[in-house]
């Protein structure tokens, strides 16, 4: 059922109305609105459907173009702008005025007909198209407030923002995997099921390879790993770096 009524006039605001409508159906399902013009089947009897939408609606709002608030047919009893707005005040229904585009001025509580002049004293909204999607946004956002059976159908969700998430997609591994996040100090290897001795600090390394007889000696800050036929012992000699120069200074 709609729960959202969209008041509009031919002719001024009516192009504004079905932005609105194409937005929130967008957002809360294609059944959240009711708008005249795609609401009422042909054939229906259009004063009934009318009356019934905003009886049945939980919130009404009245688009408000350039020319609204000089329209004769506001004073006409049978005006059907008028008669969808008061009989949302006759049934308790919010109202909220959607300000169309930016030169359109407020409601002023002077120029309206003493049954409508409430609507000039109720909070409004602005629309206009050189910012159409911040205030679709922004619109979309008070109808989820003001109509909470829309909030739990609202397909836009909570923006989800946290700056320091950290993201990792790790496959096909046999062991241990480990991540770190707000880490204060030192960040360490994690060895699991190794054969063999394993040197992740300073000082010499010895290997011993299935290739070398004698095994390979590695010292100093580097170490270059060599496989293959080899007779006899393998030793490199790597000058010592500036950051150990200056710590034993």
């Amino acid at each position: 059922m709609p729960e959202v009524f969209i008041n509009y006039r031919t002719g001024d605001g009516d192009r504004t109305a079905a932005l609105i409508d194409t937005e929130l159906s967008h957002r809360f399902g294609g059944n959240s609105t009711f708008r005249a013009s795609k609401s009422i089947s042909p054939g229906a009897q259009y004063p009934t459907e009318l009356l019934r939408g905003v009886r049945r609606s939980t919130l009404l709002l009245a688009v408000i173009g350039p020319r609204w608030a000089y329209a004769p047919e506001l004073e006409d009893s049978e005006d059907w702008v008028r008669r969808e707005i008061l009989e949302a005040f006759e049934c308790g229904i919010p109202v909220v005025p959607v300000i169309e585009g930016r030169r359109t001025d407020r409601l002023n509580r002077d120029g309206l007909s003493p049954e409508l002049a409430r609507l000039a004293e109720v909070q409004s909204v602005r629309l206009d198209m050189q910012s159409a999607a911040a205030d679709l946004e922004r619109l979309g956002d008070l109808v989820a407030a003001m109509v909470p059976s829309l909030k739990s159908a609202d397909r836009r969700g909570p923006a989800v923002k946290d700056a320091g998430a950290v993201n990792n997609s790790v496959g096909d591994i046999s062991g241990t995997a480990v991540q770190s996040r707000d880490i204060t100090g030192d960040v360490g290897t994690v060895i699991k099921g190794n054969s063999g001795a394993v040197h992740t600090g300073t000082g010499d390394l010895y290997n011993n390879s299935r290739h070398v007889s004698g095994g390979q000696h590695f010292s100093g800050d580097g170490a270059t790993y060599v496989e293959g036929g080899i007779q006899g012992g393998v030793n490199h000699s790597f000058g010592r770096s500036r950051r150990r120069e200056d710590d034993e200074r």
